[in-house]
């Protein structure tokens, strides 16, 4: 990493680039005040970028390598994260105004998945299939070439873990963008991938507006896969660009997750946990439980527990230990959800905590609870992206599942019952792509995580994101039959 207090520098083809483009000022969420400069790719250091690492898969002595080579190089990564998490926590914080407990778990989770995919290269297996001609068939996983990596401003480094690892475990080469917002630690991470051995080109660190150096990433001829995480709307752009090339996409977008207690949960353990599963990163987050749906016996006495665990939070500045919600990543993001809390007054709900800005300076909003509204109201129906919770009664399991249902979204959720069967139904008829039960947990390392609808297709994590990065490639083999033996 740069010898300044924060990285400073793209990472293409294996050099430390200044860029002649010009640089963004980036502005600490907590204080309002810029704090450093990044540079800008120009879109001849993006053609830069994607031809290196073009000529790197190529080469092919990446994917070609011996597994444990692969492996090892991952392995020295996580290593390499793991010596450096402690600045990479606090760069992340100020960066993105996240708490230093959240910003320190998220580069440990970071480094567990270089380990797991490192781990992973050795189980990623084709097949055998028995076929009805006389021969012997089999499938090879390869890798699809250069992909392309865009993450979102909420999770930087996290995200970027979640592509880079997968897509280099099965031998590819990955030029990785971050948000305008939040370009550091993916620029921290490029470094330390070379520092760990990583070959040259394998992975390129660009940044920049999406509009401009985005687009043109996306577009590219040299590009096979796009991976990306952010906003619904700027997902279908996405797709649009790469219809042309056929490119491969993963998309995980937006969300509306639903939080469905019945009567017989454990209600003081959901009510407790509730407001973390929608506050946690301000609400930054696609898979918030943005929608609480309560059954109707239970709705009072469990929004007014709801109310006083989210009194109970600490809101601070983002390297103080013990603050648990932080500012907003920036002014119009708040301004943005101002307006969706302004929108919910007009639309007749009731604010019932929260709605201002606890403190100054730094871009802080107060978790909000909203009740009253209908469920078609946009303030229910809308990704807010932001501290802001609506809550709803139903009356029955099946008006539960359709409330949970009535979105456009269906990315995670959670079911809080003591009932085995109906909550095998509940999940069963729900459409999103991760669920727990009575637990708001449902991203982990191990599984598959994306989701249904408009919160987009393909998935992170797991072996599935293995999958998602290789073609499949069939091969039949001719074998004759065994020739008669020689009778003289």
């Amino acid at each position: 990493m740069s010898a300044s207090p924060f990285p400073n520098a793209l990472v293409i083809d294996g050099q430390h680039l200044a860029t002649a483009a010009g640089t963004s000022t980036l502005v600490d969420p907590a204080t309002e005040q810029p704090f450093t400069t990044v540079p800008i790719a120009s879109v001849a250091e993006v053609d830069q970028a994607i031809d290196g690492a073009g000529r790197a898969f190529r080469d092919a002595s990446w994917r070609h390598a011996d597994p444990q080579i692969r492996a090892d190089t991952l392995y020295r990564i996580a290593a390499r994260i793991r010596e450096r998490q402690e600045d990479l926590a606090r760069i992340e914080a100020q960066n993105v105004g996240k708490p230093i407990s959240d910003a320190r778990a998220e580069i440990g989770a970071g480094a567990r998945c270089f380990e797991y995919y490192a781990g992973g290269i050795s189980r990623f297996v084709g097949e055998t299939i028995p076929v009805s001609g006389s021969g012997f068939d089999y499938t090879l996983r390869q890798p699809v070439g250069v992909v392309a990596a865009i993450v979102p401003w909420n999770f930087p480094f996290l995200m970027a873990c979640w592509k880079v690892a997968p897509a280099l475990a099965t031998g590819n080469a990955v030029v990785l963008k971050p948000a305008s917002l939040t370009p550091l630690t993916a620029l921290a991470l490029g470094a330390l991938a070379l520092e760990a051995g990583l070959p040259a080109g394998l992975l390129q660190v660009i940044a920049g507006p999406g509009r401009v150096i985005g687009d043109h990433l996306v577009r590219h001829s040299g590009v096979r896969k796009i991976s990306f995480t952010g906003e619904t709307t700027t997902g279908a752009h996405i797709l649009k660009q790469a219809a042309d090339d056929i490119k491969r996409v993963s998309l995980e977008l937006g969300g509306k997750s639903p939080n469905v207690i019945f009567a017989d949960a454990d209600l003081e353990r959901a009510a407790a946990t509730a407001p973390i599963a929608v506050f946690g990163n301000t609400g930054q987050d696609c898979c918030a439980r943005s929608r609480i749906l309560v059954e109707r016996r239970v709705y009072a006495p469990f929004l007014e527990a709801l109310v006083a665990a989210t009194r109970a939070l600490v809101i601070g500045a983002p390297l103080d230990e013990a603050t648990q919600i932080g500012p907003m990543v920036s002014a119009g993001q708040r301004e943005t959800v101002e307006r969706y809390i302004a929108l919910a007054r007009d639309e007749g709900g009731r604010v019932v905590l929260g709605g201002d800005r606890p403190r100054s300076p730094g871009y802080y909003l107060a978790p909000t609870i909203i009740e009253g509204l209908q469920r078609d109201s946009r303030t229910c129906q809308e990704e807010i992206f932001g501290p802001v919770v609506c809550v709803q009664p139903f009356d029955s399991e099946a008006e539960a599942v359709a409330l949970a249902n009535d979105s456009v979204y269906g990315l995670a959720g959670s079911i809080w019952t003591r009932d085995l069967g109906r909550a095998l139904r509940v999940a069963r008829d729900i459409e999103s792509g991760v669920l727990s039960v009575n637990s708001n947990s449902s991203v982990y390392q191990e599984i598959p995580f994306g989701g249904f609808k408009r919160s987009g297709f393909g998935r992170d994590l797991g072996m599935e994101a293995m999958r998602l990065y290789t073609e499949v490639k069939n091969v039949f083999v001719h074998v004759p039959a065994e020739p008669e033996e020689d009778a003289t």
